[in-house]
């Protein structure tokens, strides 16, 4: 017997078993008011997993009975999208239909195999739907970018998972406490996926009609988190992080902190941005002490125990005085040499080793104590750096 997942068993039928993302299937939704006119575009899925970008890209095609092809970046070549393309051409001149083709993950594809996609796009031989957890600001090609239509999907809300959840009881055929439902869907992190497989694995386990909290427990096995350090979360993350400590929100970044521990982030790159944010964004000189003793920690001592190091650093880079000043300072000024390029340097500060130099007057009056400016004369009357 062929295993078929309970997540592919309740995928919904249409759009009225959808649960979520009502800002592009509801009533006003775009999406809606696409099909209605019957004027589906190339788009790109941008959401978090288990938001149900491929279920909707599914109930497109059937909504518009469209020819549906699904893949998987991960696994697909060029040459099936060639053979794929061919087979589109053939389906439109035998039966005037269109096809959708769902490119999952569509992120890994490299730039060559993303510019495949761009004539047969362009001629409407296929519509094509990138499905991305990650920025396609970043991930997909600007010439692809321009031809599609980013559609964001939100994270699933608790509401959303407990409708899914009740749905998914009902057909195996079992109950759940307050407290296991609870964690479930806490544990869930907005996935569906995840929610519906620790589902699955719970009942074949229970031999019970009511499942409690160790149950489900022990069918999660252990919290996902959504981190990939090449990703679109990783500088989500850190910008949290930072701007929690430039904020002297302390709370906020050792949450951020503890989250990018806890899905092993390399321990070196925190310490690194901390002993940047020093220099950057408070007063104290001490400040890069710190974060320099907290650093070199780090490459000493390592995981686990350097995450306490980590943390005392961060409590006191969020409580320390902010002063921005010297960092606005440098840029107002690299803004300048990068407009203005080598200005001519006075002469009174050049280095004046040889007699020559001298004869030239590189050197020449010049006075440590006076006021006047030592920037070039088309800057002279420039102020950069106001103190605080």
């Amino acid at each position: 017997m062929v295993y078929i997942p309970l997540a592919d068993k309740l995928r919904p039928k249409n759009f009225r078993e959808f649960v979520g993302q009502e800002h592009l299937i509801g009533k006003d939704g775009i999406l809606n008011k696409l099909i209605d006119q019957d004027v589906i575009p190339s788009m790109i899925f941008w959401g978090p997993p288990g938001s149900g970008k491929t279920t909707l890209a599914y109930l497109i095609s059937q909504k518009t009975k469209a020819h549906f092809i699904s893949m998987s970046a991960v696994t697909a070549k060029l040459e099936d999208i060639r053979k794929i393309v061919v087979e589109a051409k053939e389906i439109a001149k035998l039966y005037n239909q269109q096809t959708i083709l769902f490119m999952d993950e569509i992120h890994r594809f490299n730039k060559a195999q993303q510019d495949a996609f761009l004539p047969h796009v362009e001629t409407g031989t296929i519509v094509l739907i990138g499905a991305t957890t990650e920025n396609p600001s970043f991930e997909v090609i600007g010439p692809l970018l321009s031809r599609t239509r980013v559609l964001v999907l939100d994270r699933l809300n608790d509401h959303h998972l407990k409708l899914i959840a009740k749905r998914a009881l009902k057909y195996v055929g079992k109950n759940i406490t307050k407290d296991a439902l609870k964690f479930l869907i806490e544990a869930a992190n907005g996935d569906s996926r995840i929610l519906l497989n620790t589902i699955e694995i719970a009942s074949q386990i229970n031999i019970n009609k009511e499942m409690d909290l160790p149950q489900i427990e022990k069918a999660f096995q252990k919290k996902h988190l959504l981190y990939d350090a090449a990703g679109d979360e990783h500088y989500n993350t850190i910008s949290a992080f930072i701007k929690s400590m430039r904020a002297s929100q302390v709370d906020s970044a050792l949450y951020y902190l503890a989250r990018m521990v806890a899905a092993g982030e390399d321990p070196i790159f925190i310490a690194r941005r901390m002993v940047v944010f020093a220099s950057e964004d408070v007063a104290s000189p001490t400040a890069l002490v710190v974060a320099n003793a907290v650093f070199q920690a780090c490459e000493v001592i390592g995981y686990p125990e350097c995450q306490e190091n980590l943390a005392a650093g961060v409590v006191y880079l969020s409580q320390a005085k902010k002063d921005r000043s010297a960092y606005d300072a440098y840029m107002s000024a690299l803004a300048d040499v990068k407009q203005y390029g080598n200005l001519p340097i006075p002469l009174k500060v050049r280095n004046a080793p040889t007699k020559l130099m001298r004869d030239l007057e590189y050197g020449k009056n010049y006075d440590m104590y006076s006021e006047e400016s030592f920037l070039p004369e088309k800057l002279k009357n420039k102020k950069y750096y106001t103190k605080k």
